[in-house]
């Protein structure tokens, strides 16, 4: 269960959505959360697999590498 505040001008277009598909504003609200949650967790794992795989090069190394 969980239960959160919108402000008003999200409320208003989530209820007008709601209105206009014929579906509830739970129903419209849950299918966001889920379709963000899908991109974050694509997301944040992405970023995790490149920082274990990223090979980094201290600063010093570039900036000999570049005649700095």
């Amino acid at each position: 269960m969980l239960a959160i505040r919108l402000p008003e001008a999200i409320e208003k277009r989530l209820s007008a959505l709601a209105g206009e598909t014929g579906r509830t504003k739970t129903a419209l609200a849950r299918e966001a959360i889920v379709e963000y949650i899908d991109d974050l967790e694509d997301y944040y794992l992405a970023e995790a697999r490149a920082r274990r795989n990223r090979k980094t090069i201290p600063l010093e190394e570039v900036e000999r590498q570049l005649g700095l």
